[in-house]
């Protein structure tokens, strides 16, 4: 099949998410590609690591347990809660 494509675009977005189930945090960077077909139609594709997935706006699972609910974050903030929580860790100093 051969997709007629007018015009595409890329940008790079990151994001933090933290599990509510199991309280696992992580971030993910993501090259999103908007695409117009020749009828006019939008579509945007999620890229991460050169792989297609699922736009972490409408699913996300969590990769430790599997499960959810998933609390979306702005980029950063997973690196810095777990900076500032393993330097209050006894066995860190």
């Amino acid at each position: 099949m051969v997709t007629m494509e007018r015009d595409t675009e890329a940008v790079h977005e990151a994001y933090a998410f933290v599990c509510l189930h199991c309280g696992h945090g992580w971030e993910e960077e993501y090259e999103i590609r908007h695409t117009t077909d020749l009828a006019g139609h939008r579509r945007s594709d999620y890229f991460t690591r050169g792989v297609r997935v699922p736009s972490p706006l409408v699913r996300a699972d969590c990769p430790s347990c599997n499960r959810g609910p998933i609390r979306i974050l702005r980029p950063g903030r997973v690196n810095s809660v777990n900076t500032t929580y393993l330097t209050y860790l006894p066995f860190y100093h």
